[in-house]
């Protein structure tokens, strides 16, 4: 029995065997782009030419060119397209800019290593917060003022000030060094203020403020500190009290002898009201002078574990004035 369809898939009747009719227009609309040289293949004459449009200068940016013609403009076929599907227009070339020539491109370049110049080394926080800053709260700039005479620390009349700073009562080391030193007079003492320098490597930091007073005649080993404070290098030294029960819990005085020098000290009612009144933050000492006391005389010295400003300079020298009025009579 003979199949009610041929092999070449269509009924008898002639029809197409999906039953779908035959459409000899199907996709009589394509066209390849014009960008890969295709054009209307239904075979109609193209399309005249249009002439190009005029391009804008260079200066103006792509963004004010008018776009380009589209198929609706005359453009070219009105076949339809897949959006995106011509490429878009060209844009001008444009002369790249050179940059403008700085200060480092106008000259020849400094010398240098292989790889160029060298640029100058930025300190870092620590090296900047660490850094010595001379005079930052003004005490030199008041000292100027006094009249005072300024120096550095490293001048011939500053080498006496070693000693100072080699006998005082603090843990000083041999990268501690007197500076930033400041002479004059204050009421009837003859004072030298100076900051004790801690310099080490690219570090310097004022540690210790100091001020003294130079006098004449012999002076025994005598440290008046703070009971609060660590005390070092205290050996051979005794320890003198004074008797007021107030003064003994906040002072202690040491001396090589419980002589009239030490008892003069803590016996001044005017010496132990001004320390009683201050934030026990001071320690004194006696030192020797260039000769090594006796007749060249000595110092007599105040410091704190801060750098030199007008107020404690102030401060230091009420108090030395006090202190070397008491001393005066055992001189």
């Amino acid at each position: 029995m003979s199949s009610p369809r041929d092999r070449d898939g269509s009924d008898r009747d002639g029809s197409d065997r999906d039953g779908f009719e035959q459409r000899p227009d199907e996709g009589s609309g394509w066209r390849e782009p014009g960008h890969l040289g295709g054009g209307d293949r239904s075979g109609a004459e193209p399309a005249a030419p249009q002439p190009p449009a005029p391009q804008p200068p260079a200066s103006e940016p792509p963004a004010s060119q008018p776009p380009p013609a589209g198929p609706e403009q005359g453009g070219g076929s009105t076949a339809w397209q897949p959006p995106g599907w011509e490429l878009p227009p060209a844009a001008p070339d444009r002369p790249a800019q050179q940059p403008p020539a700085g200060p480092r491109t106008a000259g020849p370049p400094a010398g240098g290593g292989l790889f160029g110049p060298r640029r100058p080394r930025t300190p870092g926080e620590v090296e900047r917060l660490f850094a010595y800053q001379g005079d930052p709260v003004g005490a030199q700039a008041w000292a100027v003022q006094q009249g005072w005479d300024i120096s550095d620390g490293t001048g011939p009349e500053d080498a006496a000030l070693a000693e100072l700073v080699r006998t005082a009562p603090v843990r000083a080391t041999r990268d501690h060094r007197p500076a930033g030193v400041m002479r004059g007079r204050y009421g009837t003492l003859d004072l030298v203020a100076f900051d004790v320098l801690f310099a080490s490597g690219r570090y310097a930091v004022p540690e210790y403020a100091v001020t003294a007073a130079p006098v004449l005649g012999a002076l025994p080993p005598l440290r008046l500190s703070p009971a609060r404070f660590w005390r070092h290098r205290t050996g051979g030294l005794v320890h003198v009290p004074s008797g007021d029960p107030a003064f003994d819990t906040r002072w202690v005085l040491l001396a090589a002898e419980d002589g009239p020098a030490a008892r003069a000290l803590v016996g001044s009612d005017a010496v132990r009201g001004l320390l009683l009144g201050t934030d026990d933050g001071d320690e004194f000492w006696t030192a020797p002078g260039p000769g090594g006391g006796g007749l060249a005389g000595g110092w007599i010295a105040a410091i704190r574990p801060d750098g030199h400003r007008p107020q404690l300079i102030e401060h230091h020298a009420r108090l030395l004035t006090a202190v070397v009025g008491a001393l005066a009579p055992a001189l």
